[in-house]
Formats: C-alpha cells, structure tokens, sequence
C-alpha cells in the first residue's frame, strides 16, 4: 500500500509517499533525514500487521514544503534526497 504524507495548496502539491510493502522498518531513511521528518512505527494504516514502517511524523505533515526544502536535489551537488538515497528498498518519493 502507498501511504502518502502531506498537504496540496496554491503553490503546488507537497506529498512523501512510502510504499508500506516494500517498507522493511530499517530506519536508514530516518539517520538520513536532518530535519527528523520521518520515523518508524507499526505500520497506522493497516491494523492488523504488526510489522515496522516509515512514516511521516504527524507534526511534520503540513510543513513538507518548508521542512524539506533544504534537501530538495539542487544541480551536480545532490541528485537525490538524503531519505530517498538512504532506502535500499525504493519505498519512498516525493512529489516535487
């Protein structure tokens, strides 16, 4: 299942999404983000499995567009986003 983080208004459409079945609860995607977006639980959106994921932290939802800024990817210097790079699994995206 695709769980998608975060909110869409005037300027554009700010979403994390994670796909909870390639989701292993590793953690790397959360040692990697500086901004302490992410963190790992028992999976909220399916009650009956018990099993580790990343998540958005509830705080963080409406602030995706400010709080990830500083990672956005930005010419030669980053390609890719610190949590995304850190997933071996490919579970996370953002969409801008």
């Amino acid at each position: 299942m695709i769980a998608n983080y975060g909110y869409k208004d005037g300027s554009g459409s700010y979403y994390i999404s994670i796909d909870t079945d390639k989701c292993d609860g590793c953690g790397l995607c959360v040692k990697a983000c500086p901004e302490n977006v992410l963190d790992v639980v028992e999976d909220p959106n399916d009650p009956l499995n018990d099993e580790l994921v990343a998540i958005v932290v509830v705080d963080e939802i409406k602030k995706l567009k400010y709080t990830c800024a500083p990672c956005k990817p930005v010419g030669k210097d980053r390609l890719v986003e610190p949590c995304i790079a850190a997933c071996s699994k490919n579970a996370i995206s953002h969409s801008w």
